[in-house]
């Protein structure tokens, strides 16, 4: 389906005051309530959203980002008395993670209800949905009135947005409009999290840990459908396809530090002997030593790997600056998966799409 949209691009200040009666918000609003995708910030990262009541509107974003239809999406809510419009009852653990979570990077796995779009479910009869953590995306739901699935703002299988500036990279022309918001904060999306089933299961790590859920409702299992390789329909985003994806090649390499690096310089020796353009995502720590090798083209640092926050704020970003400067072949570092550790390997996987190496 060819899709030839004018995307209009709009800068709003996270810090101007009265954010929700800035002209800009209500201009995009309209949009929104007229049918149409708009691009927006969280704190996670840049969300598609369109009206999540309308199959008419939801099925833009599938149109717009090549994604298959039977990939849920996130529904975003303004304030928690929008639940009610797609959402059934909520679990007592369901409640509680609210309370302690939202706004905030935590999608709750609900019963859904008659309301809510079909293309939203993927024919499933549940429903994810969060409250984002961020005051233009806030503004923005609460003055197009009704509730907004929105989806990462890229291309399918693409690294997820951080910036307006990805986003239209990805969907100009394809969307009616972009909010601009500056860089978001998070980095990776939401963590998912299924409390229809007791105890809860995590069916994507994110920006909020199960060591934090647990500390809040106690026992939190872990789905091993966010793995790669899983085969299953999807009961969330980020459960089946390949995602994040650089457009060169990727690999993981995981175990003892020297015995890493030696792999990491064996593949990338060879890349270099077939002619291709070679690069690493290092960390602060090694970015120095990466420097200084010979089969290395491109070295591109994430931050330290004793600051997880800052790996997952950037990690997107470095993968689509690998898109930029047109490396073929990318052999990457691995980090611990305690914490947000976790998020940060689930997304590195599905960019490396499984090629991961044990040494």
């Amino acid at each position: 389906m060819e899709i030839n949209l004018v995307t209009k691009v709009w800068s709003v200040d996270n810090d101007v005051e009265n954010i929700p009666s800035c002209t800009q918000i209500v201009d995009a609003a309209r949009l929104l309530r007229a049918g149409e995708a708009v691009a927006f910030p969280t704190e996670t990262v840049y969300g598609l959203g369109a009206n999540a009541l309308s199959d008419a509107a939801v099925e833009k974003i599938f149109a717009a980002k090549g994604r298959p239809s039977d990939n849920p999406l996130i529904v975003h809510v303004g304030e928690r008395e929008q639940l009610s419009t797609v959402a059934g009852t909520v679990p007592e653990k369901g409640q509680k993670l609210m309370d302690a979570f939202w706004p905030g990077p935590l999608t709750i796995i609900l019963p859904k209800n008659d309301q809510v779009a079909s293309l939203v479910t993927a024919g499933l009869d549940s429903v994810g949905v969060r409250m984002p953590d961020h005051p233009i995306a806030l503004a923005l739901i609460k003055e197009a009135g009704v509730p907004i699935a929105a989806p990462s703002a890229n291309r399918s299988g693409r690294p997820s947005p951080t910036t307006a500036a990805h986003v239209f990279a990805d969907l100009d022309g394809r969307v009616a409009g972009i909010v601009d918001g500056g860089a978001t904060g998070v980095g990776v999306e939401s963590t998912v999290v299924d409390v229809t089933v007791d105890p809860p299961v995590i069916l994507r790590p994110g920006g909020i840990t199960r060591e934090q859920m647990e500390r809040v409702i106690g026992p939190v299992e872990l789905d091993p459908s966010f793995q790669v390789g899983a085969v299953e329909t999807p009961r969330a985003p980020g459960m089946k396809y390949t995602h994040y994806a650089p457009e060169g090649e990727m690999w993981l390499v995981t175990g003892d530090e020297a015995q890493v690096r030696a792999k990491m310089a064996e593949l990338l020796a060879e890349a270099k002997r077939h002619g291709q353009k070679t690069g690493v995502l290092a960390t602060e720590e090694s970015a120095a030593y990466w420097q200084e090798q010979a089969a290395v083209d491109v070295v591109l640092s994430v931050g330290s790997r004793h600051d997880l926050e800052k790996v997952a704020q950037q990690l997107y970003a470095v993968l689509r600056e690998f898109d930029h400067q047109r490396v073929q072949f990318i052999v990457g570092e691995t980090f611990s998966r305690e914490g947000l550790g976790m998020a940060v390997m689930n997304r590195l996987e599905k960019a490396a799409g499984g090629r991961i190496l044990s040494v």
